[in-house]
């Protein structure tokens, strides 16, 4: 089965389950649907950053600081969130991660955007990353990641994913 057949809960505004449908259709549709948002740190603290492989089929070739993806149709959150986690860390036997707070993803350019549900896990396993999904990785401390999302891609910084963009500046700001 590929990605684009994957079968979605549909929410509405409420996060509440209206239908069902494929990816391929969700995201052709613009419909609302849940994702789950983890931030990976290793024993020292530092955070897992990658740049997504060119073939993904929302922001590929773009960096982002959370690993994770879509929920699939019946799963919940924190079954999704485990479940991507290890899946794209490449390992198993990761601590349960831990929710932090939800928030409804709009994308400026249109579509219904997703409800987002955002984790914090702590990785003490070295990594072996899906070559699927993830095309190049580090652990960076926050000051290199700081660094990193200041620099904007017009001055030949990153591109990052706009979704982690927006859960991690809600991180920020519950953190202030």
């Amino acid at each position: 089965m590929s990605a684009a057949d994957e079968i979605l809960d549909i929410v509405d505004e409420n996060d509440r389950v209206v239908r069902q449908a494929t990816r391929g259709e969700a995201y052709a549709k613009g419909l609302r649907h849940r994702c789950a948002f983890i931030l990976a740190r290793d024993a020292d603290d530092r955070v897992f950053v990658h740049r997504r492989t060119a073939t993904k089929l929302v922001f590929p070739s773009h960096h982002d600081m959370f690993v994770g993806g879509v929920v699939g149709a019946g799963e919940t959150y924190d079954d999704a969130a485990l479940r991507e986690a290890e899946e794209e860390l490449g390992v198993s036997g990761l601590p349960r991660p831990v929710p932090l707070f939800s928030f409804l993803y709009e994308p400026g350019g249109g579509g219904q955007g997703w409800w987002s549900r955002v984790y914090e896990v702590r990785c003490l396993f070295p990594v072996s990353p899906q070559v699927e999904e993830i095309d190049w990785h580090a652990f960076l401390t926050e000051e290199e990641l700081e660094r990193r999302l200041a620099r904007s891609a017009a001055d030949g910084g990153w591109l990052w994913t706009p979704d982690g963009l927006a859960a991690y500046e809600r991180l920020r700001a519950t953190r202030a």
